[in-house]
């Protein structure tokens, strides 16, 4: 038995304890097995995404950011693509596949999102202005940030008394305890956010910064793993310090994380305040 048929067997096991992992929408599934085959064009994909104005929304929204490098935005799912690239473009599409799947109407899920989404841009804005450095790519960053907590609305599913019990709560913009979760449900975000995108067929490392986002670099020996855990956890503090979010993770992976993306100690704060501005010129344009 390989791998990806190890993960889909931890998945059945999961199914079967109550815990559903979501197939990929119908949408993703087409687009990736295209691709996957080598069948894909620019226009037979172009005609697939048009069929969906919500992920033509979040295509148009992500490609005005300067982590594009274009010189015009883009007025055409063509003109995305040509910016963006296939490849590229299918990342973005799982990403928003994973947002389609596990939707959900409650105030508690809008806020959700809307956290990830603003991650996952602070990460692909970091990932553009350390790209040298790192060699990941925005939307390979944007992909690690939409996942990261992915397992978070699969448990809330699972357990009605999930928010309670992690005090997760959409209006003070908190999230899961991971060892809230181990010792109430023994299992944890994380681990169900790795299943998820193994099951998904994401990249190796991204599924690996999913499943490591709260843990010290040092365990992670894949410099591209290192690297995107590195990316999210400067997105999440920046996000926390933009809400005035206490972030006491921050105090333990900083020196690792900054000195994973090349940034020196002094230049931290202005390199912060530098991807705030790329961001607030994202969500005004």
């Amino acid at each position: 038995m390989n791998a990806l048929e190890e993960v889909d067997k931890e998945v059945a096991n999961l199914v079967s304890s109550g815990i559903r992992i979501p197939p990929q929408p119908k949408l993703v599934t087409e687009i990736v097995s295209m691709l996957q085959a080598n069948q894909l064009d620019l226009r037979e994909m172009a005609e697939a995404i048009a069929q969906d104005a919500g992920l033509m929304a979040m295509m148009y929204k992500i490609t005005r950011s300067a982590a594009f490098a274009r010189r015009r935005p883009p007025q055409s799912v063509e003109q995305i693509l040509a910016l963006v690239g296939i490849r590229q473009t299918a990342m973005l599409v799982q990403s928003y596949g994973v947002t389609a799947a596990l939707k959900g109407s409650s105030a508690v899920l809008e806020q959700f999102w809307s956290r990830s989404g603003d991650i996952a841009q602070l990460a692909s804005i970091i990932a553009y202005l350390r790209i040298s450095v790192c060699n990941i790519s925005p939307e390979q960053a944007y992909m690690a940030g939409i996942f990261h907590d992915c397992g978070v609305p699969i448990l809330m599913q699972r357990f009605p008394d999930y928010c309670k019990v992690t005090g997760v709560t959409g209006a003070a913009h908190k999230w899961a305890d991971v060892r809230s979760e181990d010792a109430s449900f023994q299992v944890d975000h994380c681990s169900i956010g790795y299943l998820l995108a193994r099951h998904w067929r994401l990249p190796d490392f991204v599924a690996d910064a999913i499943l490591h986002h709260h843990h010290n670099l040092q365990q992670l020996s894949e410099h591209a793993s290192r690297s995107m855990v590195a990316i999210l956890q400067l997105a999440i503090q920046i996000y926390s310090g933009e809400h005035g979010l206490s972030n006491p993770e921050w105090a333990q992976v900083a020196d690792t994380v900054i000195e994973e993306l090349g940034i020196h100690p002094d230049d931290l704060d202005e390199f912060c305040d530098g991807v705030l501005d790329m961001f607030s010129g994202l969500q005004d344009g």
